[in-house]
């Protein structure tokens, strides 16, 4: 048995779960509202303050699904009530960010500035000129969008310069060796 599919997702006070036909689940908190399809091979119960998640068979299909539909909830739960964030740092001389609405514009060592308009339900919050936090309800698209800033000037492995996750270690590499 799936040992995180198995698990009950608890709804704690204030959140409301509608299970419509074909596994269309959607959350409201008071955060926000997220809606997802989720496969229609999973069996979804809806009780009075918890979610349970069963699987119709032991294939190995089904084993993956169980504990994935369970995780998507589970995420639903969360991002509606507390939110998920992502924080990112910028290091390297002349490497910062701007912020003006809802469009963040990083300054990256490039011949012209990149400029990231935030997606629909997420925010990016700037601490200072070199910290970026982006927040949102819903953990895919945080994780999503904060991987799209950091690819704009990934961490190299000399200088450590580049935009890195605030708790992702860079390999340093030594340099050339000189005479």
């Amino acid at each position: 048995m799936s040992r995180i599919g198995k698990l009950p997702v608890v709804v704690p006070a204030g959140v409301d779960v509608s299970l419509a036909e074909s596994n269309v689940i959607t959350v409201k908190g008071p955060k926000g509202t997220l809606t997802k399809a989720l496969s229609t091979e999973m069996a979804i119960q809806v009780e009075a303050n918890q979610i349970v998640v069963t699987r119709p068979s032991d294939l190995k299909r089904h084993k993956a699904l169980h504990g994935l539909t369970r995780t998507l909830i589970h995420n639903m739960v969360v991002g509606v009530t507390e939110g998920y964030k992502k924080v990112l740092e910028i290091n390297g001389v002349g490497y910062r960010a701007a912020k003006s609405g809802n469009k963040l514009t990083l300054t990256l060592g490039y011949s012209h500035p990149v400029e990231m308009i935030d997606p629909d339900g997420i925010t990016t919050v700037l601490e200072g000129t070199n910290k970026i936090t982006v927040e949102g309800i819903d953990k895919e698209k945080v994780g999503q969008y904060a991987a799209e800033i950091r690819m704009k000037r990934p961490p190299e492995p000399y200088k450590g310069k580049g935009i890195k996750y605030s708790n992702e270690y860079i390999r340093r590499k030594v340099g050339k060796a000189g005479k």
